[in-house]
């Protein structure tokens, strides 16, 4: 219960309309109650008349009244519980909206590190299940829970005045019925915890799959990730097996020990009523008024069910809302969790970003305090003194590397898959912290710095582009959500995109699909720098930016990439030594250190890592000119 108390309390800004629907259930039950009342003098007022104790037209004009108040009683019963279930409706939806928001919004606002230990889809399985659960409930016990707990103190407060045994009675069953549940309760909560563990590795399963079902269809692996899938629902059947039969054992229990208990009372009522203690119409009263506690009591297994179900759900999105997030990531409240629904703020110019004339601004640098300040003059823009990485609790992946990279200048990383070069980006971007040593930019340790103020003076273009579902203009300016369309524009010619885009019937309103799949490597890789061209950082990284296109695309991507690194500060990682042949510098990294530091020509000519990759690369063109009989 302290689980469901936790999401009331987390969601307080709902408190008008959960005292909206506990006035509905009060009302609602006031309405209930007032019927075997009405019931009960009916039955009276027609036996007296039967009996000759009462006048036939009197007896006639008082059961008419009696009819039309129970009418009365009957209509205010459905209005009033429809609006209550009306309110239930609103609360569950707006209950979903801030449990969901905030979900996200925690999300967004994780480290690096807590998403390399989950699937994508056991993610979203999670957040689907458990606040629909916990929304569900909420609607279940908004539309009836509260008028059923109602109903229940006051049948007993209206049994002792009328015969304080029978209000006995019921006290006695409440707590042998709670005490029951609550042994029903510990067993069926771990077993649930158990399938929902195996439901959510099933749905991150699922949703891996379909983002990957090409690779999956061109490995011929549809049946056994269909078996895996099965594998893990069927694992759920012994798992329900073994929770119903114990709930529903409990239950005989239970509901065995509420048939006794009423069992006495209707003997108790009966016997009173035969003694003359009770009219025949009180014996009605108290029979309907015993049902009215008898259902709650009996729903109560049903309650407690969707109830059970909420507590599993809520502690699975409790366990990530109480995960530690990084002090420095910024969270965003959305209008949603603050009830300031339409109230949009406009997004920051990136530092950096050309001003509303079109004219470049002064490039920035992040300060402690998270604002953007102008750049100092002096000292190198990025300075890795001494850094070592780990991997969670793994061996180090960057052994005391130390480098910097001075204002405007394009420095490239070189080396063999795993050498650490991905790393070196990702602290950079602040998504993991190094063990030891320290990273500044622009003279500022990137571990004080706000990380939206750092990542807004880095620029990246990846080897996968990584677009979004949506248009083309949607995703240039990504980094920019209010650009003009002149600065969309200008930013696709420059990446050398702007061709292809207009030759799309809807140009930049062309929906490129899911990840960018309707575009091809090229193209997604165009958007990619034109994206980065628009966010107009100081800094920019290319990750293997044009690693993964045919030698034409290359060309087409590269074009734009030297438009975008001319004047700013860029650290390049690439495979493909052409692209690097105009940089400035070269760091060449060997099993997490740094082998050599020089300009492109000193570390041709020093025998270390460029220089083998080099003759690797000219050994294989001369291959495959050999292979047409081209020579020389």
């Amino acid at each position: 219960m302290s689980s469901l108390l936790r999401i009331v309390r987390f969601t307080r800004q709902l408190t008008p309309l959960y005292l909206a629907i506990i006035a509905c259930s009060v009302l609602t039950a006031v309405a209930s109650l007032a019927v075997p009342f009405i019931i009960g003098a009916a039955t009276d007022t027609v036996t007296g008349a039967v009996g000759g104790r009462i006048e036939v037209g009197d007896a006639t004009r008082t059961v008419l009244w009696l009819a039309a108040a129970l009418l009365l009683a009957e209509l205010a019963n459905t209005i009033l519980s429809n609006v209550g279930g009306y309110y239930g409706d609103v609360m569950s939806n707006r209950l979903r909206t801030i449990l969901s928001v905030r979900y996200f919004d925690k999300l967004l606002a994780l480290p690096q590190r807590w998403f390399d230990d989950e699937l994508t889809g056991t993610i979203v399985s999670r957040l689907n299940r458990s606040i629909n659960e916990v929304s569900q409930f909420a609607k279940t016990f908004s539309n009836s829970f509260a008028t059923m707990l109602i109903t229940t103190f006051a049948v007993l407060g209206i049994s002792a005045w009328f015969y304080w045994p029978l209000a006995v009675l019921l006290l006695i069953i409440f707590p042998i019925y709670i005490w029951l549940t609550a042994l029903t309760s510990k067993k069926w909560q771990v077993l649930e915890g158990e399938k929902n563990e195996q439901v959510d590795l099933a749905g991150g399963r699922f949703a891996e799959v379909i983002g990957q079902i090409r690779v999956v269809k061109s490995f011929v692996r549809e049946r056994s990730e269909l078996d895996l899938f099965s594998d893990r629902f069927e694992s759920t059947d012994s798992l329900t097996r073994a929770q119903s039969r114990h709930w529903h054992w409990m239950d005989v229990l239970r509901r065995g020990a509420l048939n006794v208990i009423f069992f006495a009372i209707f003997a108790i009522i009966f016997v009173m009523t035969v003694r003359g203690r009770f009219t025949l119409g009180e014996m009605v009263l108290l029979i309907q008024l015993m049902n009215m506690a008898r259902n709650p009591v009996q729903n109560m297994s049903w309650v407690i069910d969707a109830s059970q179900r909420a507590i599993a759900g809520s502690r699975d999105y409790f366990r990530v809302m109480e995960t530690p997030v990084d002090g420095r990531a910024p969270h965003v409240v959305a209008a949603a969790t603050a009830g300031a629904a339409g109230e949009e703020q406009a997004p920051a110019r990136p530092a950096g970003a050309p001003s509303a004339d079109g004219t470049p601004a002064a490039a920035a640098a992040p300060s402690a305090d998270g604002a953007a300040q102008p750049a100092p003059t002096d000292g190198p823009m990025i300075d890795i003194d001494a850094v070592r990485f780990a991997y969670e609790n793994g061996e180090d992946v960057l052994h005391g590397i130390s480098f910097d990279v001075e204002r405007g200048e394009k420095v490239a990383l070189v080396g063999e898959s795993g050498g650490g070069k991905s790393t070196i980006v990702n602290l950079l971007l602040g998504l993991y912290s190094p063990r030891e040593g320290s990273i500044e930019i622009a003279g500022h340790d990137v571990e004080t710095v706000d990380l939206e103020t750092l990542r807004r003076n880095v620029g990246v273009v990846f080897q996968d582009a990584s677009l979004f579902s949506g248009t083309i203009r949607e995703n240039i300016a990504y980094g920019r959500p209010d650009a003009t369309e002149e600065e969309i524009i200008d930013a696709a010619r420059r990446a050398n995109a702007d061709r292809f885009i207009e030759r799309f019937t809807d140009g930049y309103d062309t929906v490129i699909g899911e990840r960018g799949l309707r575009l091809s490597g090229g193209q997604r890789q165009r958007i990619a720098v034109a994206r980065a061209m628009l966010k107009d950082a100081p800094i920019l990284v290319l990750d293997e930016a044009t690693s993964a296109l045919d030698t034409k695309a290359e060309r087409q991507v590269q074009a734009g990439l030297d438009e975008l690194m001319a004047d700013r500060t860029s650290l390049i990682i690439a495979h493909r030594l052409s692209t690097i042949a105009a940089v400035d510098r070269i760091v060449t990294l060997r099993d997490g250190n740094v082998d050599e530091i020089g300009t492109p020509a000193e570390l041709a000519a020093s025998g270390g890592i460029y220089a083998e990759l080099l003759s690797l690369q000219d050994s294989g063109q001369k291959k495959a000119l050999a292979k047409y009989g081209i020579t020389g």
